[in-house]
């Protein structure tokens, strides 16, 4: 007969009863007869309760703010009144003249809310990116399916303003009913949509690095190499900006500027450019290379890192079901334009 067999049939008694006896688990032996032997088994392990994070304290209203803020006003007024005194003189010397700056000051008023207009939209264009970028990865961790329909949805809209994603749109629109997880939905959407871009954000980056590696190489002048490095660094992120559908403005290049340096503070980026360098150099690179033939390749992979962090800062996906673009591969674009060039 198995252990199994052995074992006492189900039976019901009450606690209360004296034949039932409490005993611990080390001390538990064969019951007398009669009697009921109760092993009471350790509660399970309590969860920890999530606790949400406190609230940010909100930022007191700054004297700073205040600052700039009057004198932006008072800027706008000495403006309004410069203005207005030079209309009132136009109309002293003459009746056409006063009306030809009145229909020069609307004009530029007009032109001046369509700027500011285009600004806002630019900003909230690049804001609706990065909203997208932290929900996606939200919900690649609570694998939210309703949130990430809503996350496919805002993605098409975008989209649809790339001509080239027109067969990504429609493959993504067949295959979303047929995905139930909300994270694999957010990796086909990532598949099908950023497959393209990310190939056209690669060739664009190496491209800004090439031309930035050839430029400072042959540069006499390093105040010629600067500002041609942060020009190509501007025009390249621009550029991935637009790729992925942000279009920002001037205000809105600032941010991502701001939101790039950032990026590469955190992931140590210079430092990696550094490791990187010193590792081609140490294979023997650097005895076929000049002083000057180094340096440009030094500010083109300089290039493609900033242009390896503005792909994370503008594209609305995180990087999950697609890999990312590694700093080696660019640095071997570079070494073989190299070879191609001598």
């Amino acid at each position: 007969m198995n252990d199994r067999s052995k074992q006492r049939r189900p039976a019901t008694f009450r606690l209360d009863d004296a034949n039932v006896v409490v005993v611990e688990s080390d001390e538990a032996g064969k019951p007398a007869r009669g009697t009921v032997q109760i092993t009471p088994e350790p509660d399970p392990a309590q969860l920890p309760v999530p606790i949400e994070p406190p609230a940010a304290p909100r930022r007191a209203f700054g004297w700073g703010t205040v600052f700039w803020t009057g004198l932006a006003g008072m800027v706008l007024l000495g403006l309004g009144l410069g203005v207005t005194h030079l209309i009132e003189d136009l109309f002293a010397r003459s009746e056409t003249l006063g009306f030809v700056g009145i229909f020069f000051t609307f004009a530029a008023a007009f032109a001046l809310g369509v700027i500011t207009l285009r600004e806002l939209l630019a900003l909230v264009r690049l804001a609706t990116i990065e909203k997208l970028h932290a929900r996606a990865a939200a919900v690649l961790l609570s694998d939210d399916r309703d949130e990430s329909r809503a996350i496919v949805k805002d993605l098409v809209k975008i989209a649809h303003q790339n001509p080239r994603l027109a067969r990504a749109r429609t493959t993504l629109s067949d295959h979303t009913g047929d995905i139930i997880d909300g994270a694999d939905m957010i990796k086909l959407a990532e598949r099908e949509l950023m497959t393209p871009l990310d190939v056209e954000a690669r060739r664009l980056v190496s491209s800004a690095a090439q031309r930035v590696s050839i430029v400072t190489a042959i540069s006499p002048r390093a105040a010629i190499d600067m500002i041609f490095v942060f020009v190509a660094a501007l025009r390249l992120i621009r550029q991935l900006a637009r790729l992925y559908g942000a279009r920002p403005g001037a205000l809105g290049m600032i941010r991502l500027l701001r939101h790039v340096i950032a990026h590469l503070a955190i992931t140590g980026g210079m430092a990696a450019s550094d490791s990187v360098v010193q590792q081609m150099l140490g294979h023997g690179i650097a005895a076929k290379l000049s002083q000057r033939l180094g340096e440009g390749m030094l500010n083109g992979l300089l290039t493609a890192r900033l242009g390896l962090a503005a792909i994370d800062v503008t594209r609305p996906l995180p990087f999950t079901a697609l890999p990312r673009p590694a700093l080696t591969d660019l640095a071997k674009d570079l070494l073989t334009k190299r070879d191609d060039e001598d």
